[in-house]
């Protein structure tokens, strides 16, 4: 870790909220709201996610699956997120999902006018605005965590 936590302290809790109090818990309710609120469905969302876990490198977050009415991904969903480009186990929202959420995290300025006729033609403009949101969530506080050395410990905090 490379924050010094006082002796008796959750590193999580410290470092998102008793260093930082005008932050830590908003971006805490940001983080969780993306959970809560979103419309998309669970196999898009989760590719999503795991996409850009996989390139941050977030060790909780590519362990973690996102529970949705009891339902979950199944396990070999992780691998076939790494090889969306040629898996048979997505389809085309899905697809779409991890591949905006590696050209997000990678080459955001990359995204052209192909990419985006396809993505319109399968997400409207309320899903492209979730689906980016959800990603730049997970891209900042992935990436803070792991930074920081709080990912091998994460939980995230209630607001």
């Amino acid at each position: 870790m490379n924050l010094d936590v006082p002796d008796g302290k959750d590193p999580i809790q410290y470092a998102w909220g008793e260093l930082v109090p005008g932050i830590g818990p908003a971006a805490s309710r940001l983080s969780l709201a993306v959970y809560e609120h979103t419309t998309l469905g669970l196999r898009e969302f989760e590719a999503a996610r795991l996409r850009v876990a996989q390139l941050n490198g977030c060790l909780f977050c590519l362990d973690w699956r996102t529970e949705r009415d009891g339902q979950k991904v199944e396990e070999e969903f992780a691998d076939a997120v790494t090889d969306w480009r040629t898996t048979d186990a997505f389809d085309d929202r899905t697809r779409l999902a991890a591949e905006y959420a590696e050209r997000y995290v990678l080459d955001h300025h990359g995204l052209d006018e192909e990419f985006w006729e396809r993505m319109t033609a399968h997400y409207d403009q309320r899903e492209i605005v979730e689906l980016s949101m959800c990603i730049g969530s997970w891209l900042a506080f992935g990436r803070l965590n792991h930074v920081l050395g709080l990912d091998a410990m994460c939980v995230l905090p209630k607001p």
